[in-house]
Order: C-alpha cells, then structure tokens, then sequence
C-alpha cells in the first residue's frame, strides 16, 4: 500500500471522490448541488492543489479508491498555534468496497508527518462516529474549549 500525493492529473478523480464523499455524509446531493460542485470543483484544485491544499491518495490498479485532503491555514499567532501555522483534515474517503484494509490510517499517518515536516502547530477535523476511533488511535484528541462552536451561513447561496 503506497500512499502518494495527487498531482493536477488526478483532478477529475478528485472531484469524483469528494461527490462520494459528500453523497455518504449528506446523504444525499440534489441535482443542482451536484451540478455546481462539478463545474466549480475542477477550478478550485486547479488553484489549490500543492499550494494550501494536499490530496493524499492510495492507488489500486491506477484507480485512487481512498483519499484525504489537508488545508494549511495560517492564522495569526495564539498560544493554541505559535508559529500560526495550522491544518485542517476534510474528505477522508475510501471507496466502499476498498473499506476495512487500512488504507485511512495509512494515509492519515502520512498525512500527519507531513503536517510534522510543514511545522503545523495544529491539526484539526470534525470526526464522524465511523471516524472517530481511528482519530483517536493516531493520537487526535477531544477539543475541550471554552469557546462553542458556531457558524454563520449566508441564505444567498441556500436554494
């Protein structure tokens, strides 16, 4: 099992995968969310990847059957983040049938030592309840703060 980083090649998978993604953890897409994830995605990789953003995919047959994606953020400097430096872990993703191999470990284990070699002074992600016992087992931790977690959605962009 080898673990490498997509490359501009990979795209059209890449978009591929994060519908999956997105499918499995929303449930479902309706036809016009798809249609704009799939006219805009290509652009933003394009943009992105190698820059902010690393894909980080396992191969079977030349295929990508899982991945996971790291955006660097910098922020400005805090206790909780010294040099500003941090990530964020969003689609971590295996093909169904690919599933129960180790594949999301191993990529999240490469991950984090690129996170380690990029000086990010933290890295963070939401779990799913699938998830969340193997963020534990690599050693991810509970977020206990005293701040809520919150956010703001602009109604512009909801149909």
């Amino acid at each position: 099992m080898v673990v490498e980083k997509a490359n501009i090649g990979d795209i059209p998978d890449l978009v591929q995968l994060r519908l999956a993604y997105l499918r499995e953890d929303n449930g479902h897409l309706d036809d016009d969310e798809t249609e704009v994830i799939q006219k805009d995605l290509p652009g933003y990789f394009q943009k992105h990847l190698d820059r902010d953003l690393f894909a980080y995919v396992i191969r079977e047959n030349r295929n990508i059957v899982s991945c996971a994606f790291l955006l660097g953020v910098e922020k400005p400097m805090s206790p909780a983040f010294l040099n500003g430096l941090t990530g964020i872990v969003l689609n971590v993703y295996t093909r169904p049938s690919f599933r129960r191999r180790g594949y999301a470990e191993s990529i999240m284990k490469t991950l984090l030592a690129e996170a380690k070699e990029k000086e990010l002074s933290v890295v963070e992600l939401k779990a799913t309840e699938a998830g969340y016992p193997l963020y534990k087992k690599i050693g991810f931790s509970d977020d206990a703060s005293k701040y809520h977690s919150m956010k703001w959605t602009n109604q512009s962009f909801k149909s």
